[in-house]
């Protein structure tokens, strides 16, 4: 029996109507009728059981029959900074972030950064990870959230009891992947990497510097590698 759809919506009643993109989704797409079973997601962690009651021409009215708490979300917080890359690699890491479990998604702007963003690009963004978080069964789409300068987007993590800044030019590290102690916030830079400066800042922000190996990674492979690396350290992926 295949898992029932997933859908957002944003307010929860006994009786909710699927309206814009998700209805297009719902009827074109999926096809769903009368009677379907519909999982619906306000974000806060339930997950509500649903049955199309009526298919109108431009919305879904569906009733709600329960709700439980979603146990696929993760225990510890961590929060993605990623530096904001060229063409549709940042969509790639969102989307994957998403799956392993990440709360935030900062995207920052920095010295070496050649890509820019718009208000078209957020919003594509979360739809993205709207998406991934349906399909992997998650009840929260983490937030998608731009900052125009390094330090306002590390400042915005700054309450994570774990801070790690991966850098190309270390040599050793300062901080570990492997022993995070609870809430962990993880820096990737973009194509270009990070100056001195940056990783100077970085530090007297409370940043520890890691090193993800001899080779030099994409940037999307570093985020990737090193966010299942946090993820299994925390319990996330065992």
């Amino acid at each position: 029996m295949s898992t029932p759809k997933r859908f957002f919506i944003e307010e929860i009643s006994e009786e909710v109507a699927l309206e814009g993109d998700e209805f297009r989704h719902a009827k074109s797409v999926l096809r769903l009728r009368e009677g379907d079973e519909v999982t619906l997601l306000d974000g806060s962690g339930k997950e509500y059981a649903a049955i199309v009651a009526r298919v109108e021409k431009a919305r879904l009215l569906l009733h709600v029959t329960g709700e439980h708490t979603s146990d696929r979300e993760p225990m510890s917080e961590i929060c993605l900074l990623i530096g904001l890359l060229k063409g549709d690699k940042t969509e790639l890491v969102v989307q994957k972030a998403t799956e392993l479990g990440v709360s935030r998604i900062l995207v920052f702007s920095s010295r070496y950064v050649a890509a820019y963003m718009n208000g078209n690009k957020l919003e594509r963004l979360n739809r993205v990870a709207h998406e991934a978080a349906k399909q992997c069964l998650r009840a929260k789409s983490p937030a998608v959230e731009y900052f125009e300068t390094l330090e306002s987007a590390l400042r915005a993590a700054a309450h994570c009891e774990s801070k790690l800044f991966a850098c190309e030019f270390l040599t050793e590290n300062e901080g570990s992947m492997t022993m995070p102690a609870g809430s962990c916030a993880l820096v990737i830079g973009s194509e270009g990497g990070f100056s001195e400066e940056e990783f100077a800042l970085a530090q007297s922000l409370g940043y520890k510097g890691i090193t993800l190996g001899k080779r030099i990674l994409r940037a999307e492979t570093a985020a990737i590698a090193a966010l299942a690396v946090v993820a299994h350290a925390m319990g996330e992926l065992g």
